[in-house]
């Protein structure tokens, strides 16, 4: 047989047998995506709290004032060693916060290792919160005591957060009916500081049948800001007897 037509030959019995050992190796499985974290902005961070019922934690160390409604302050170091503290669900909606939005990101990582599916971190931390804030709120806008029984009295509560950077002084704090008392326990607000106002309905004050049936009674506080100079919110109920 000729050089040539050996050499060929033989480089197509070395692909031929190439060819079958790739065939023959064991395909390797796909290596699952890897769960990690999503980052969130204000607004997002704002929506979720809305629309649904999620942990939201703070992981600022020093402690700081909370945004409200925060569930929980766990330094961002000892993520690890308070998982207890954490909803057992691994898929449960977690919130995560700090200052900036440094060091909720190494606690937002430390849940994702630890299981958990659903960590959303806010980029900016309190500090782009309260950018997007800036102002005085008093929160939520209305609280349903639903049925309420004449002769009984109920009791709700709204939070008043100072989102400026200075203090605020509280001046006044009424309500539309003497059957609605509204009470805090101090007037003086330090800058991003957050107060509860304790509300109380009592709809047999009057002695009579005026409070009967579907009723919405109203909160208003009065501040020394002249943009915030008053806020309402208010309180629904359906009384009977």
């Amino acid at each position: 047989m000729a050089p040539n037509k050996t050499i060929i030959l033989f480089s197509v019995v070395i692909l031929v047998v190439g060819a079958l050992v790739v065939s023959l190796k064991p395909k390797s499985k796909p290596s699952p995506s890897k769960i990690s974290f999503q980052n969130i902005s204000v607004q997002e961070f704002d929506s979720v709290r809305a629309a649904s019922n999620p942990f939201v934690v703070d992981v600022h160390t020093p402690e700081q004032n909370h945004i409200p409604g925060t569930d929980a302050f766990i330094d961002f170091t000892q993520v690890k060693n308070r998982l207890a503290e954490f909803p057992q669900d691994k898929n449960a909606e977690i919130l995560v916060y700090c200052r900036s939005g440094s060091m909720s990101l190494a606690a937002s990582q430390d849940l994702v290792d630890a299981g958990y599916t659903n960590v959303k971190n806010l980029s900016g931390g309190i500090n782009a919160w309260r950018s997007a804030h800036q102002g005085i709120s008093l929160s939520p806008e209305t609280q349903d005591l639903n049925t309420v029984v004449y002769g009984d009295i109920a009791s709700t509560e709204f939070v008043l957060t100072n989102n400026l950077n200075q203090t605020l002084d509280i001046t006044r704090i009424s309500s539309s009916c003497s059957c609605t008392k509204a009470e805090i326990d101090k007037t003086e607000l330090e800058p991003y500081e957050s107060i509860t106002v304790k509300v109380s309905f009592n709809p047999a004050v009057h002695e009579d049948d005026s409070d009967l049936g579907d009723v919405t009674r109203t909160i208003f506080i009065e501040t020394s800001h002249p943009d915030f100079s008053k806020l309402e919110s208010t309180i629904t109920a359906t009384v009977i007897k």
